[in-house]
């Protein structure tokens, strides 16, 4: 397994390449500029322990204003796509439990993500595809007032899968695997 440093370039070189050089989200290059990203590993595989991670870093975005929005990453337990979907449902269900509810919202990321009911070979999956389990943590008032000045957010993910068909599977992969080497 790579060290925490080497999985957190890996990450950034993912978003820099994959994610801000194809605008999956054109919001993320603004923060990238900013330095507003924290990026945090979880080297343990047990479920619990990640979970109090998530709450952690939930506790750090309350009293610390300058980090915008969290990005962790998970080498080990959630290799598994089902895995990482149930711990993400635990997670989401521990926001709720602890009031952060309207507060904060978790995107998730997997290096075998695959939307449900699409054909597993569909390249539309790299919208979501990252070279490690991740969960990203935003702020829910930082992204309703990005989506206010953003003209048809509703219309990011259909344009994003274009994308995905406009470059292709081979080059997805790619692109992907660049990200780790």
């Amino acid at each position: 397994m790579p060290s925490p440093t080497a999985l957190i370039q890996h990450t950034q070189k993912w978003l820099s390449s994959v994610i801000i050089g194809h605008t999956l989200c054109p919001f993320a290059k603004q923060e990238i500029d900013r330095g507003s990203i924290r990026y945090a590993v979880v080297e343990s595989g047990d479920l619990q322990t990640q979970l109090e991670h998530v709450m952690t870093e939930c506790t750090l975005l309350d009293t610390d204003t300058d980090v915008e929005t969290t990005l962790l990453i998970f080498p080990n337990g959630l290799n598994e796509f089902q895995d990482y979907l149930d711990a993400l449902d635990l997670a989401n269900a521990l926001l709720g439990a602890q009031g952060y509810c309207g507060i904060y919202q978790l995107a998730s990321f997997h290096p075998d993500y695959r939307f449900e009911g699409v054909p597993p070979d569909d390249v539309s999956h790299y919208t979501n595809r990252s070279p490690y389990p991740i969960i990203h943590i935003l702020r829910e008032a930082s992204v309703e007032r990005v989506l206010k000045t953003y003209p048809h957010p509703d219309l990011i993910p259909k344009r994003n899968i274009e994308k995905m068909r406009g470059l292709g599977i081979d080059i997805m992969q790619g692109l992907l695997k660049a990200c780790s080497d």
